[in-house]
């Protein structure tokens, strides 16, 4: 079922229980949820708590997430359990009382980006980054199902970021690994090999030290791996380590059972292993950096013929609760930009950004469009636009484009919503109502008939 160099270097590392692990990856994964306390205060029924994190949840079995509206309106966020000690790290290491720059490296699909943009507060800045275009596609979906609006999303090689030097406060390299800790599916099963760890390791260096100029002397690094394999995990730190002006940062998982310590030298790490813990597996160490030189500001430019217009943000004030100084234009869309306005331009000069923030609306000539983006996000004012809550019948088909019957709303824009939570906007133009779902992010899939019995049940008590 594994590959014999897997089960023997295993079965040889003194911090594993390589019997036990082999089981524990037989066994069906769980089933995990992080709730978006900024749109939904109920939990799952039947359901458990993660023991790091206070929205996480583990479900009594797999739901279908394609098939329930509050995914899409990014209520919760199907994460691996492991995944959300992100939460513990970020507490332990990082003061988020005040203005901070983060970056998540390499941030898709989502799950620790918005993890972190709901730990970090609506004030500070994280930048979300993610070469590959298709995967950057899908991370600025995610994002904007969130709804937090303090994200940017870009598309950028690591060795981007060395064009900022000292900017970031905070800096996650969840690395592209060999996906051990993943095991429980076949697919990762068949994609490893002995010569492809040795090329994960490589690439992981590569990584970074490409990106370790760009954290402030001071800051903080967490790198973490989906994989069991000491070449990709602590003889990294270790090397980075020795090679920069840097310290490893110990963390108190006395609260916590089941999580392993790893020492290599002068670092320290933390192991998730089946078995041992309820969720898949996991590596994390945070570096600090000591030395280095401090921040250079990058010389930025403002793009020229955007200019902000005072109808544009007399819009922008009327629709959201947004500062409307950050403001930008995009040729006719007006988008909200998080953090200081000049974080943002130096950002935009020296990376490919494609998604700078929440998009709120685009001018035209009889007026202002509101955007999809807009609809999902925690900052539009409440009443802004009349509502139409729908049943489950009537969203799955407004998540599919077809037509919806029994929506009954004034003439003009309103926001589609399912318990509450905004799906996106329609509009009534009379003889018909125009449904303005991306067509890129539809429901493709047939609804069944007993949808309802295929989507997470909520308990009727608050939290």
């Amino acid at each position: 079922m594994f590959p014999g160099e897997f089960i023997k270097r295993i079965s040889g590392q003194e911090y594993l229980d390589g019997e036990g692990l082999l089981k524990a990856l037989q066994d069906p994964s769980p089933v995990s949820v992080r709730i978006n306390s900024l749109k939904w205060d109920l939990k799952p029924e039947e359901a458990e708590p993660v023991p790091w994190c206070r929205s996480g949840y583990y479900l009594a079995k797999r739901p279908s997430f394609t098939l329930d509206p509050l995914f899409h309106a990014g209520c919760y966020y199907p994460q691996e359990a492991s995944g959300m000690f992100l939460e513990q790290v970020i507490k332990q290491v990082v003061d988020t009382s005040g203005y901070l720059r983060v970056l998540d490296l390499c941030g898709a699909p989502g799950g620790k980006s918005t993890h972190v943009s709901s730990l970090i507060g609506t004030e500070s800045l994280l930048v979300s980054n993610e070469v590959i275009r298709q995967r950057s596609d899908i991370l600025a979906e995610n994002v904007t199902r969130w709804g937090t609006a303090n994200t940017i999303v870009t598309r950028n090689d690591p060795s981007a970021f060395s064009r900022l030097p000292g900017f970031f406060d905070l800096i996650l390299v969840d690395a592209p690994c060999s996906g051990e800790g993943m095991f429980r599916d076949r697919i990762a099963v068949t994609e490893w090999s002995v010569g492809n760890t040795l090329l994960c390791a490589e690439r992981q260096r590569r990584i970074l030290a490409d990106v370790w100029p760009a954290l402030k002397p001071g800051g903080m690094l967490i790198y973490s791996t989906c994989t069991f394999n000491p070449g990709e995990n602590e003889e990294n730190v270790l090397w980075l380590a020795g090679s920069e002006e840097a310290e490893s940062v110990r963390l108190d998982i006395s609260d916590f059972e089941g999580i392993t310590e790893i020492s290599k030298g002068r670092i320290t790490g933390y192991g998730f292993h089946p078995g041992k813990i309820r969720g898949e597996g996991l590596f994390v160490s945070v570096i600090r950096k000591t030395g280095g030189a401090g921040e250079r500001a990058p010389a930025f430019r403002k793009s020229k013929g955007n200019e902000i217009s005072g109808s544009d943000r007399e819009v922008a004030g009327r629709w959201t609760s947004f500062n409307t100084e950050n403001l930008v234009r995009q040729g006719e869309d007006i988008f909200y930009i998080p953090g200081k306005p000049a974080d943002y331009f130096a950002l935009n000069t020296s990376l490919t950004v494609i998604m700078p923030g929440t998009k709120i609306g685009s001018a035209k000539r009889n007026g202002y469009i509101p955007a999809h983006e807009l609809s999902l996000s925690g900052r539009m004012k409440a009443g802004t636009f009349p509502g139409a809550d729908l049943d489950l019948k009537q969203a799955l088909a407004w998540l599919r484009k077809d037509t919806t019957d029994g929506i009954k709303v004034p003439m003009g824009w309103f926001v589609a919503s399912y318990r509450g939570a905004g799906l996106g906007f329609g509009n009534n133009i009379g003889n018909r109502i125009n449904n303005y779902y991306p067509v890129g992010q539809r429901i493709r899939m047939n609804i069944p008939d007993d949808a309802e019995n295929s989507i997470i049940r909520w308990e009727n008590t608050e939290k």
